[in-house]
C-alpha cells in the first residue's frame, strides 16, 4: 500500500511538473502574486491560504406602485476573512447606471435616466457616516473612521431609496403596474485576493461579480400585486388568499402545470390578501444576488420537477407573464425540461437552487433563480433564450465567476449548454444551423482587428463586437473543441472536477485551466494557450494530396476539430474525423493518411459549426 501511495504521489508530482513547465501560460502580475502567496494553487484548487468574504443581508424593501419609488432598510453583517485591514469600504449600486453621469457603452433615452440612489442613513461598525450617495456612480467609496480588522465582522446599517426607471432595461418599469426590480439594493463590493476591492464601474454591458451571501428579505407591495423573487417564499398564507396559497403549495410537489392565477382572477382582486399593503418574505442562502418582479395583472403558472433523482429533490418552476405573452404560455413546461436536462446531461450537476421563475420583461437576462426575458413571437427562439438564461445557473451563480473582467467564463458556457440542449430539443441539424447563424457567422465574417483579440483580454477592454464574440461564440467554440479533444466522458469528468472544486468560490481563468489539467490528467496548456492567449481565428485549407496523404494547413491557427471528407475515383466517400489533438505538435501543418488503396478524386475539410474564414480553399479536386 505504501509503494502504491508513493507511486501515485510521484505520478502526481510528475504530472504537475509537466503541467507547470511544459508550456507556461501568461499570467498578469497580480495573478502571479495570488499563486505565490498561496491563495490559489497550480493544481487548480483553492490554495491553502484561500479566503473570501461573506455577508448576511437582512432587508425590508418597499415598492410604491404610484410613485415608482423603491426604498429599503438593510442590515449587513460583513465578515472580513482576509489578512488585510479594510481602511476603505466599497459599496456597489449597479442601478446608478440610470444616472446621467454614469458610464455607458451607448446612448439612452430620457426615459432611461433617473436620479439614482439616495442614502438617508448609514452606519458602519456603529459609526455614523454623513454620506447621501448622490455623488456616487455604480461604485461608492467610504473612507473608514476605524478600519475593519482582519478576520473580524462588522455591521452595516443603511437606509436608501431610488426611482424605477420609466424605460426598462435589465430592470425598471415593464408597464404601468409591472416592475422588475434587480440590482435593487446597495451591496458590499467584492474584496478578493488578486485585486483587492472591485472598483470597476458597471456599464450597460458588464454583469455579475458578487460574493456568496445569505439573504432574508421582505418586499412590501400594494394589495393585488404578486411578488416573484429569488429564494423561498416564507409566508404564502400571509399574502395569498387560501385557495391560491393552496395551489402554489401543490405546485411544489407535482409535475402537473397549474395556473396559480389567471387573468380574470388577477383582475377581480381575489388572489392576494386585501390589505392595503402585503409584505412578502423570502430567504436564500449562499447565493450571489437576489432580485424580484411584481405585477397586479400578470398570469401566474407553476409546477415543479425532480432535479436530483438520488435525493428526490424538486425545484419549483414558475412563470409570470402578460396575457399577450404567448411565448410564456410554455415557459413552465420548457423550463421543467431544461432543469431536468441540465441536471442530468450537461453539465450533469443537479440544479442547485429551489426555484426558477421566468418573468416577462425586456432584458433577456439571467438572475439567480430568475430570468427576465422578452416576448419573441418565435416559440423556438424564445425557448432557446430561456435555455441560455437558465444555463447561467451554473456560471456564474453556482461558480462565482468574475463576469465583469472575464465574461467568457460564463457566457461561453451558457452558449455551449444552449447549443447542447438545443440538439436534444430540436435535433442536431437545427441546433447547428442556429449556432452558426447566431453565434459564429458575424465573428468569422468580420475580419476587423477587434474580432481576433485574445479571449483572455479583459472584457472591460474589448470593443462591442469583440466583447460579444470573445464572451459568447469564440469561448463556446473553445469549450466544444475541448469536449471533442477529450471525449465526452473525460470532458465531463474534468468539468465536474472544476465545478466541484470551485462551487461557491471565485475561480479565475487560470483556475479553470489548472483544474481541467488536473481533472483530465493531461497537460492541456498547449490547447489553452492556442485558444485563449493568441490572435488566432478559424481558417483551414487543403494544400495537396500525394500517395493517399492529404496535407492540411491551419492558416487561422485555432486548434479545431474537423472532418476530412474523401471522395474516391469510384465515387465512394469516407469521412475521417480529426480531433484538435492533431494540432498539438505542429499547429500549422498536418498530414492525414488515408488507409484505403483507392485513388482519390476530391478532398474537403469541414469544420461543421467551426465556420471557416475562407471556405473556397477547403476543397481540392485531384
Amino acid at each position: 500500500m505504501k509503494k502504491l501511495s508513493l507511486y501515485f504521489a510521484l505520478a502526481g508530482f510528475l504530472f504537475l511538473a509537466e503541467t507547470s513547465f511544459a508550456q507556461e501560460l501568461y499570467m498578469p502580475r497580480n495573478i502571479k502574486a495570488a499563486y505565490a502567496k498561496g491563495t490559489r494553487s497550480m493544481d487548480g484548487k483553492p490554495g491553502k491560504n484561500y479566503w473570501q468574504n461573506h455577508g448576511k443581508y437582512t432587508m425590508d424593501i418597499t415598492v410604491d406602485a404610484k410613485t415608482k419609488m423603491v426604498s429599503g432598510t438593510e442590515t449587513i453583517i460583513y465578515e472580513n476573512n482576509s489578512n488585510d485591514s479594510l481602511r476603505n469600504f466599497v459599496i456597489r449600486f449597479v442601478n446608478n447606471l440610470h444616472k446621467p453621469s454614469a458610464p455607458r457603452s451607448g446612448t439612452v433615452s430620457e426615459d432611461f435616466l433617473s436620479n439614482g440612489l439616495t442614502i438617508t442613513s448609514l452606519k458602519i461598525g456603529g459609526e455614523t457616516y454623513k454620506e447621501d450617495g448622490r455623488s456616487w456612480g455604480t461604485v461608492g467609496n467610504i473612507k473608514m473612521k476605524k478600519a475593519i480588522a482582519p478576520h473580524s465582522k462588522t455591521t452595516i446599517n443603511i437606509d436608501w431609496n431610488y426611482p424605477l426607471s420609466k424605460e426598462s432595461g435589465r430592470e425598471g418599469q415593464i408597464d404601468e403596474s409591472t416592475f422588475f426590480v434587480a440590482y435593487s439594493y446597495p451591496r458590499v463590493s467584492v474584496f478578493d485576493d488578486y485585486n483587492g476591492w472591485d472598483r470597476l464601474p458597471h456599464t450597460d454591458r458588464q454583469e455579475f461579480y458578487n460574493d456568496f451571501n445569505d439573504y432574508v428579505y421582505s418586499v412590501k407591495a400594494p394589495k393585488n400585486f404578486v411578488v416573484y423573487a429569488t429564494g423561498d417564499l416564507l409566508n404564502p398564507d400571509e399574502v395569498l388568499q387560501p385557495e391560491f396559497a393552496a395551489r402554489l403549495k401543490k405546485s411544489y410537489v407535482t409535475d402537473e402545470i397549474l395556473h396559480i392565477a389567471n387573468e380574470q382572477e388577477m383582475k377581480s382582486g381575489v388572489v392576494t390578501k386585501q390589505n392595503d399593503w402585503n409584505t412578502w418574505k423570502f430567504q436564500a442562502n449562499n447565493i450571489s444576488d437576489v432580485c424580484f418582479g411584481l405585477s397586479d395583472h400578470y398570469l401566474w403558472d407553476a409546477s415543479s420537477v425532480i432535479v436530483d433523482k438520488k435525493a428526490n429533490r424538486r425545484a419549483s418552476v414558475q412563470a409570470a407573464y402578460d396575457i399577450k405573452g404567448t411565448d410564456f404560455v410554455n415557459s413552465v413546461k420548457n423550463n421543467q425540461y431544461a432543469l431536468d436536462w441540465f441536471s442530468n446531461n450537461w453539465p450533469g450537476i443537479p440544479y442547485p437552487f429551489s426555484k426558477m421563475t421566468a418573468f416577462q420583461g425586456f432584458a433577456d437576462m439571467e438572475y439567480p433563480m430568475m430570468c427576465n426575458d422578452s416576448q419573441m413571437d418565435d416559440p423556438k427562439f424564445a425557448q432557446l433564450v430561456q435555455d441560455h438564461e437558465v444555463a447561467h445557473t451554473y456560471f456564474p451563480f453556482y461558480m462565482g465567476i468574475n463576469e465583469t473582467r472575464y465574461a467568457f467564463m460564463d457566457e461561453g458556457w451558457a452558449t455551449t449548454f444552449e447549443y447542447l440542449i438545443g440538439i436534444a430539443e430540436h435535433g442536431k441539424e437545427a441546433a447547428d444551423k442556429f449556432y452558426k447563424e447566431f453565434r459564429v457567422e458575424q465573428y468569422i465574417n468580420d475580419k476587423s482587428t477587434e474580432e481576433d483579440q485574445p479571449i483572455i483580454s479583459m472584457s472591460t477592454q474589448v470593443s462591442g463586437p469583440g466583447y460579444g464574440n470573445n464572451s459568447y461564440g469564440k469561448a463556446s467554440l473553445s469549450y466544444i473543441a475541448l469536449k471533442d479533444l477529450l471525449g465526452d466522458d473525460l470532458f465531463k469528468k474534468s468539468l465536474h472536477h472544476y465545478m466541484d472544486t470551485w462551487n461557491g468560490k471565485h475561480p479565475i481563468p487560470w483556475d479553470y485551466f489548472n483544474s481541467m489539467n488536473t481533472g483530465s490528467g493531461k497537460n492541456l496548456n498547449w490547447f489553452f494557450n492556442n485558444w485563449f492567449f493568441t490572435n488566432n481565428y478559424i481558417d483551414l485549407s487543403v494544400k495537396g494530396v500525394a500517395k493517399n496523404t492529404i496535407s492540411i494547413q491551419n492558416d487561422g491557427g485555432f486548434a479545431i476539430p474537423f472532418d476530412v471528407i474523401v471522395v474516391y475515383a469510384d465515387n465512394s466517400t469516407e469521412t475521417l474525423h480529426q480531433t484538435p489533438a492533431v494540432w498539438e505538435k505542429n499547429g500549422k501543418n498536418i498530414s492525414v493518411t488515408v488507409k484505403a488503396k483507392k485513388a482519390i478524386k476530391k478532398v474537403t475539410v469541414d469544420g461543421g459549426i467551426f465556420l471557416d474564414a475562407t471556405p473556397e480553399n477547403n476543397s481540392l479536386s485531384i
